[in-house]
């Protein structure tokens, strides 16, 4: 089964801890000094926060795939969306090591689809390719 991703980039990590440990009745199941998240199962979520970004808000969205059959589903159905798709297969981003698929929605809104493979000691080294920025909180395209 699949589960919602949502990264949200905040500008007080500590207060954001607060705010969301609130709200969804439980603390973060990893915690950083730059990032949290949170692998909630009512709702089905994979919510994180970090301090990353060039701006606050909602940096991107996704679905993450429970195996990599799942995720090649969701590349596939994308292919079919008429949009740029940039796989990444072993990305390290976000204290994770996955296989991705990212887009951009018409409105320029980062997707990731991925499935995660192992946790990784860095926020993100991986930074591959002239669409991805470093300014994004998650080695997400950018608008080109």
């Amino acid at each position: 089964m699949k589960r919602f991703h949502v990264h949200v980039s905040v500008d007080n990590l500590d207060k954001s801890i607060h705010f969301y440990g609130a709200l969804f009745g439980v603390g973060p199941t990893i915690q950083k000094d730059d990032y949290a998240k949170w692998m909630l199962d009512d709702p089905r979520l994979n919510f994180a926060i970090s301090t990353r970004a060039q701006k606050t808000g909602v940096d991107h969205l996704g679905i993450q795939a429970e195996d990599g059959d799942e995720l090649e589903e969701l590349g596939s159905r994308l292919a079919q969306a008429d949009v740029s798709l940039l796989p990444q297969k072993g990305a390290s981003c976000c204290y994770a090591k996955s296989d991705k698929y990212w887009t951009l929605d018409p409105q320029g809104l980062a997707w990731e689809s991925f499935h995660s493979l192992d946790s990784v000691p860095v926020y993100g080294e991986d930074q591959r390719g002239s669409e991805i920025t470093k300014k994004s909180a998650c080695c997400a395209p950018t608008k080109a």
